[in-house]
């Protein structure tokens, strides 16, 4: 899955595709370097970021869909957004999945959206919200807790009539550097839910704060948390470096 943040402010390359022409741009590169899934948002998610309007994130990302789609009829999108409002425009333009970071809590409404349209759903965990989420996060078996509040959250979506289901445990949303590696190092515990489990480690500041790297430096790093997570269990990562991410899955694929 790779990312395409049309925003100005996220926590690693916001403001680089922040207008249409640069992000549709952006996402066949990524498709030509071996993505599947093109993942669309709207609204940045990083620690401490201020939510923003429906019509605002609504005018960021439906004009990128439409005119990828023009461009590349058969991209698989994902629309990264925790809005029905949002979610249901970009199913109607061609979107296919909804990857929502609340997992559903924020509105849920949206998982009607998704059964609607047949979309699959990723459900994400979070604890607190972008604001509050790394003021001193605190579990008391961190894996549990994920694994509890995946399933909650899935048997809503099934009971809404979402079929295609995704989860995914959140690293960094509500997570210590401590945390972070407890999820990566037991991801199987994820599988025993039934679902196929993407993760989304890119660049993120666990990476930094462990080798003392800044955004732009964690590339590499990033790449072999990705073997890891593959290796453990995962079946989609999301990840800004497509070219060292599909690398890296066509290594562990020939390992295994």
């Amino acid at each position: 899955m790779g990312i395409v943040n049309v925003t100005p402010d996220s926590f690693s390359d916001g403001g680089n595709y922040f207008d249409t022409g640069s992000a549709v741009k952006h996402a066949l590169l990524l498709s030509a370097q071996g993505a599947g899934i093109i993942d669309i948002g709207g609204e940045s998610t990083r620690p401490g970021a201020n939510f923003i309007s429906v019509d605002e994130e609504l005018s960021r990302t439906i004009p990128v869909i439409k005119a990828l789609l023009k461009k590349k009829h058969d991209l698989i999108i994902s629309i990264d957004t925790n809005k029905s409002v949002v979610a249901e425009e970009a199913l109607k333009a061609g979107a296919v999945i909804v990857n929502d970071i609340s997992g559903g809590c924020f509105d849920e409404k949206i998982f009607k959206v998704a059964a609607k349209y047949k979309a699959g759903f990723v459900i994400m965990h979070m604890k607190g919200n972008p604001q509050s989420m790394q003021k001193n996060p605190r579990y008391r078996n961190v894996i549990k807790e994920i694994c509890t509040f995946l399933e909650k959250q899935s048997a809503i979506a099934k009971k809404f009539g979402v079929e295609k289901i995704i989860v995914d445990p959140g690293i960094g949303f509500g997570k210590t550097v401590k945390h972070n590696f407890i999820i990566l190092s037991h991801l199987n515990e994820f599988n025993k839910l039934g679902f196929p489990v993407l993760i989304g480690l890119s660049r993120k500041s666990f990476i930094g704060k462990t080798l003392d790297l800044k955004t732009g430096e964690r590339d590499i790093p990033t790449a072999i948390m990705e073997a890891v997570a593959l290796t453990n269990g995962a079946s989609i990562i999301r990840t800004h470096n497509m070219e060292l991410g599909a690398q890296t899955k066509k290594l562990i694929e020939a390992l295994q």
